[in-house]
């Protein structure tokens, strides 16, 4: 047991160590716990926010009991998922949430609940472009891929010189079909440009003066990506001596075309459509592996818009086999993402080396 933890010790703190090193990778991750009614504030020193996961309920009776009556706190059964946390943080620096009235529904009445929300701060380029102006994304190596759009207004500071205070005040306005024109725009290509306006979007908060914001990644060439509609299976294979290494995977619909043929438009019309759980489900699953396969269906990743028509979409790429570093890692799928890129850059088997010698 004690060679275990000092294993785990070791390989946390120069996996971590290596994360520093290098701005291509996950800079941080974190957990913010709020009680409700409370204000939940996200942030990142560097990089921008990537929700994980974020529930409302009740999973611990110790956690926001302060002065509450037992009867408010003992059940420890209760937890939904909290979708407007990602739609409203994702691909900004800082975020602020009046939690109340955030969560779609009270999954236990009587009791007194909190939000848990678990977010990684992430490498990203970000664009902002105010409306009416053009936009300009560009990476000097690799493609572009789109992590966050969103045209409308969540603070009162940008895009707000010379403008009434009457035109900045909304800032929970959002315009749901912006990453899908995006994305179809951008993704895949060294440079594009896009047009901040309410004809390319449509207008999601009249008398506001909005703003194009954009969070976008450089991938590097060698990524690849795999997508399978509602109830296919999604096969990712690896050349032999390679492992997987997710990038990014949802299940969800973020466009009305992909996945379309013989569906009614109500059953692709909403293209905000993320399972928050995607990324975890899809590394648990094929991490390291040569090959793994996964079902794209609810019953796996639970329903992210019900009465909506999805798919499974997934990026990922080929890293040098580390399956016998890998096995020391246990199930955290954070060190097995940081290793494989170690591995990737070539460095895996130094790191081992490195290990065995302290």
């Amino acid at each position: 047991m004690y060679t275990n933890s000092r294993t785990m010790f070791f390989l946390s703190v120069l996996l971590l160590t290596l994360v520093l090193q290098d701005s291509r990778l996950l800079i941080s991750a974190e957990t913010v716990v709020t009680c409700d009614g409370s204000v939940q504030r996200l942030s990142c020193d560097s990089g921008v926010i990537s929700v994980q996961s974020a529930t409302y309920g009740r999973t611990s009776s110790q956690i926001c009991s302060v002065g509450r009556p037992q009867v408010e706190t003992f059940n420890t059964q209760c937890s939904i998922d909290v979708p407007a946390v990602s739609k409203q943080c994702d691909g900004l620096r800082e975020c602020e949430l009046n939690t109340q009235g955030l969560a779609p529904r009270d999954p236990c009445y009587g009791s007194y609940k909190y939000y848990t929300t678990n977010y990684i701060c992430i490498q990203a380029e970000i664009s902002v472009t105010c409306h009416g102006g053009y936009g300009y994304l560009k990476c000097d190596n690799g493609k572009i891929q789109i992590n966050t759009a969103n045209y409308g207004r969540t603070d009162k500071i940008t895009c707000s010189e010379g403008r009434p205070s009457t035109e900045l005040q909304n800032t929970k306005c959002y315009s749901p079909n912006t990453l899908a024109p995006v994305s179809k725009s951008c993704n895949g290509l060294k440079s594009c440009e896009v047009f901040a306006t309410h004809t390319v979007f449509t207008d999601p908060c009249y008398g506001i003066y909005k703003y194009l914001a954009i969070s976008y990644f450089c991938l590097p060439p060698e990524i690849r990506s795999s997508l399978v509609c509602e109830q296919e299976t999604n096969d990712l294979k690896c050349e032999d001596g390679t492992a997987i290494h997710i990038h990014s995977a949802n299940y969800g619909r973020t466009d009305s075309m992909t996945c379309s043929t013989g569906r009614p438009a109500s059953q692709l019309a909403k293209t905000d459509c993320y399972a928050l759980n995607s990324q975890t489900i899809v590394a648990n699953g094929c991490e390291g592996k040569n090959r793994c396969s996964i079902l794209a269906s609810n019953s796996v990743f639970s329903d992210p818009c019900v009465g909506t028509f999805k798919y499974l979409y997934i990026s990922y790429s080929c890293a040098s086999n580390c399956k016998s570093v890998l096995m020391d890692l246990g199930s955290s799928v954070l060190y097995q993402h940081l290793f494989h890129f170690c591995c990737a850059e070539g460095r895996g088997k130094l790191f081992y080396k490195d290990y065995e010698g302290t």
